[in-house]
């Protein structure tokens, strides 16, 4: 996928995150953090992976899904992975199209969570479902985001 449409999806949601504050004051900025074995990190959109070849503040390690970008909790958050940007919401394809849900993998760690999307700035909610929709615009964007969608999915259960 060509990396101008990464810049789009970035590019559309700018600076908004999912609160008008600092979301990351409440948790620590816990999704920021690798676990304790230093493992975890954001998987990488396609073409995404480019972006990124002088970035000192973070590793690129394969992943059987995607590249995945482990940074060291201190990024150039106008540089950070679009995985970054839109979290804690994910891609999900709906009747009428490609829209956003809370991740079931933010619940472990982001205090947002709980709320769901009601819970988050509606701009950036709406800003995210704009980005996936840019995304899904592309054939291989739209098939990394029906594989994120899979790779979500075995996250979700019941109550």
């Amino acid at each position: 996928m060509d990396t101008t449409i990464i810049l789009r999806a970035r590019s559309c949601i700018g600076e908004r995150t999912p609160m008008l504050s600092d979301c990351g004051a409440l948790c620590g900025a816990a999704c920021c953090q690798p676990d304790e074995d230093g493992q975890g990190g954001v998987y990488l959109f396609p073409g995404e992976e480019a972006l990124f070849a002088e970035a000192d503040w973070m590793r690129i390690q394969p992943a059987e899904f995607a590249p995945m970008l482990v940074c060291d909790g201190r990024c150039d958050r106008e540089r950070r992975p679009l995985g970054c940007r839109i979290f804690p919401l994910t891609p999900v394809r709906g009747e009428k199209g490609w829209t956003v849900r809370m991740d079931a993998r933010a619940r472990a760690m982001c205090p947002l969570a709980r709320s769901g999307r009601r819970g988050l700035d509606p701009e950036f909610v709406r800003a995210v479902r704009r980005a996936v929709r840019i995304i899904a615009e592309d054939p291989e964007g739209e098939a990394f985001l029906k594989r994120w969608m899979e790779l979500e999915a075995q996250y979700r259960f019941e109550l």
